[in-house]
């Protein structure tokens, strides 16, 4: 698995306790060993990570070893981006993009301005 640097890889049976119970808004990225664009995201995601890590948390859950979660929140596509907010998702992104663009469409569902 490619994991990028600063985030934590998640499980169906840790899910609720990292995700849904947090403190802080998580962006979940589902991936895969397979998923070459998701090796794409890693930089970007790696990035967010270490620059907003006092506002958001960023962790990845592989869509092949946690099929409940993925199958949950109805996850068709890798990567694909969840942002999650007092444990419900609040935004849902598809595909890779550049991180200043990412930031963007994450900014309003994270309550804050970048």
């Amino acid at each position: 698995m490619i994991r990028a640097a600063g985030t934590a890889m998640v499980t169906d049976a840790d899910f609720a306790t990292e995700v849904l119970k947090a403190d802080l808004p998580v962006l979940v990225e589902f991936t895969a060993d397979w998923c070459g664009p998701c090796r794409q995201l890693a930089p970007v995601l790696s990035a967010i990570a270490g620059e907003e890590a006092e506002r958001l948390k960023v962790v990845q859950i592989d869509v092949d070893t946690s099929p409940e979660t993925t199958i949950r929140y109805n996850v068709l596509s890798t990567p694909t981006l969840l942002l999650f907010r007092a444990g419900e998702p609040v935004k849902s992104l598809v595909g890779v993009r550049p991180k200043r663009k990412l930031l963007l469409e994450l900014s309003d569902a994270m309550g804050n301005e970048s």
